[in-house]
């Protein structure tokens, strides 16, 4: 959504979005996390089938990322608004991938260490939004024509990738 509000929009009027996304993640993420470490308590076997759920569905994406890869363009028919970057975020899955996989259980013990963690995923996630936000802005100003959206999103398919067999060898071993 992020890359396409950089097409339709630009990066100027679509900055203000990577609030938005930061909003839903935070509480998404937190409500997870807190469901997550009150029911590993009872449930010993919660983490690991968190971690291999959260693998399972990060190698989905990176799929999905690859295939989708040339459909960045067609899909900026709308404009994206902070409501619906809200909404998304709120109801996305990575929200569980993040607070079941990234995130140690002790973020949500109290809340300095809560805190804490939020700020060091709000200093990693406001840049990367806006960094989404100018590649999928780039062939729309014309200033980096050799910026492809497409290759961009095919790079960010082998990371996913990459992290999605980094979980699945930690919990092999």
């Amino acid at each position: 959504l992020l890359a396409a509000a950089g097409l339709r929009q630009g990066l100027r009027r679509s900055a203000h979005l990577t609030g938005a996304e930061l909003a839903g993640y935070l509480v998404s993420i937190s409500l997870w996390g807190i469901c997550f470490t009150h029911a590993s308590q009872s449930l010993s076997w919660l983490p690991n089938v968190l971690r291999l759920a959260s693998s399972l569905y990060l190698a989905w994406l990176a799929v999905r990322l690859w295939l989708t890869a040339n459909s960045i363009e067609t899909s900026a028919a709308s404009v994206v608004t902070a409501r619906t970057l809200l909404s998304a975020t709120v109801l996305n899955p990575k929200a569980i991938l993040f607070a079941g996989s990234i995130f140690p259980p002790a973020a949500f013990a109290s809340f300095t260490a809560w805190l804490e963690a939020m700020a060091i995923f709000t200093c990693l996630l406001i840049p990367i939004g806006l960094a989404w936000i100018a590649i999928g802005a780039a062939p729309r100003n014309g200033r980096l024509p050799f910026v492809r959206p497409a290759l961009f999103q095919r790079c960010a398919s082998l990371v996913v990738a990459a992290f999605s067999v980094s979980l699945m060898w930690a919990l092999a071993r």
